[in-house]
């Protein structure tokens, strides 16, 4: 038994050392030794390259404005571990956390002892946040986000109520396959038999897998059916007008910026209607309203400060990158846009830095303490940009890209979001520390 919340979290990262090990004979078998909660949760199933986690926050906030109490299992954290596992937005107490590892840790060393062979990090929170759904009597619903891919994540064993396919890119390809249709293949995976699946994924190549694999497993498919009919930026955010086949909004507005992110509400919104119209929840179109406008998710084109304006955004694929650039470009033009970058060394970072470039008037680099995370040297050196610079320690590059520019210029620090969760706080508090 863990006697503290620190050491209840080290044993969790202690189990990095399996790695990535696709499958869910683990999850089963922890899963019916616990009696299986995670048949006893409504859950909906959402899995994508890029915006599930908005997606997720967009439902979240609607359901909550209706009333439902809404669990939500997502990755990575920002700024506290426990925030993986949230009900109605806020994180699991450290006192919760410790009950669940505490109930979780004499499973995984039993199943150490099998052929199956121990639990991944993954596993384990993800058995953590079943154990607890499962078990909490006010969930009225569990929004639960894959880590990777879907077939093999290890949140497949859910028995959901929809699934949800956000978007499909190049991301995790030594994992999910090196085509656009190989990795719709593993997303496609969380398709259950009979259950309506929904994406807003517009490649047809990715698409054709989709719908293959829907009509396979016989579940209703809606794609095209929830258009986005207007869309313009505001000030603070977006507005649009959608249609579903059951409603149609008009003067939606969110305070997420960029058309990925009016996408990605249109897609929680076409969620959202099919619950309201099968009876399933009780939703009402002002409880949708609020719902959206008054969603933000952390580091995800987050304005920090205003002056300096400082962004912090976690783009860390080549297509989060290309929302950026569209982005800052449609909000930002004419101003010059300074950016301190940092990335995992198995991602195509030269692509992205190669985007970034396109708007920026310098470029910076660094690395951050993470296994995985590219050296400041090799992203500098993978960089074409005439102003550039590097260091191997994030504050000083951080302050380097903030000495490069003036008072009214535009200082964006994305990658990683692992980097990002790393450097925010200190972004957050740059006016107060110096």
């Amino acid at each position: 038994m863990f006697q503290t919340y620190e050491e209840a979290v080290d044993w969790i990262h202690s189990r990095l050392r399996f790695g990535i090990k696709p499958g869910l004979k683990r999850m089963t078998w922890m899963m019916e030794k616990l009696n299986n909660p995670h048949k006893h949760i409504r859950a909906i199933h959402v899995a994508g390259t890029n915006g599930k986690g908005s997606t997720i926050a967009y439902m979240r906030n609607v359901l909550q404005e209706a009333g439902y109490t809404t669990g939500t299992f997502t990755s990575p954290f920002l700024e506290t571990f426990n925030e993986r596992i949230s009900m109605n937005g806020k994180p699991i107490s450290d006192e919760e956390m410790l009950f669940l590892v505490n109930m979780i840790r004499p499973l995984a060393d039993e199943l150490e002892e099998t052929e199956l062979g121990g639990p991944t990090e993954f596993e384990v929170i993800t058995a953590m946040a079943f154990y607890y759904f499962g078990r909490h009597e006010k969930t009225d619903i569990l929004l639960l986000e894959t880590g990777l891919g879907g077939t093999y994540d290890s949140t497949n064993i859910a028995e959901p109520i929809l699934t949800m396919i956000t978007s499909i890119g190049y991301d995790h390809m030594n994992i999910l396959g090196n085509t656009i249709e190989e990795i719709a293949g593993e997303k496609a995976g969380i398709i259950k038999q009979g259950i309506p699946m929904l994406t807003s994924v517009a490649d047809e190549r990715a698409l054709n897998v989709i719908k293959k694999k829907a009509n396979e497993m016989n579940a209703s498919l809606y794609y095209d059916s929830f258009p986005v009919l207007s869309h313009q930026p505001i000030p603070r955010g977006e507005r649009f007008e959608m249609k579903t086949p059951f409603s149609h909004y008009q003067n939606l507005e969110i305070s997420m910026r960029g058309e990925h992110q009016v996408q990605n509400a249109a897609l929680a919104v076409m969620a959202l209607d099919y619950l309201r119209a099968n009876e399933l929840f009780h939703i009402d179109e002002q409880h949708v309203i609020k719902g959206l406008l008054q969603t933000s998710w952390s580091g995800r084109f987050e304005q920090v400060s205003e002056y300096p304006a400082i962004i912090v955004d976690g783009a860390h694929n080549k297509e989060g990158v290309e929302s950026l650039a569209a982005v800052m470009k449609r909000h930002y033009h004419g101003k010059k846009i300074h950016i301190l970058f940092s990335a995992l060394k198995d991602k195509e970072y030269a692509e992205m830095i190669d985007i970034l470039s396109s708007i920026a008037d310098s470029m910076h680099f660094t690395t951050f303490d993470f296994p995985r995370a590219a050296s400041a040297a090799e992203l500098f050196e993978a960089c074409r940009h005439p102003k550039k610079d590097f260091d191997e320690e994030w504050k000083s590059a951080f302050d380097k890209m903030m000495t490069a520019g003036e008072f009214g210029d535009i200082f964006l620090v994305t990658g990683s979001l692992y980097f990002i969760s790393e450097v925010r706080p200190y972004c957050r508090n740059f006016l107060s520390e110096n």
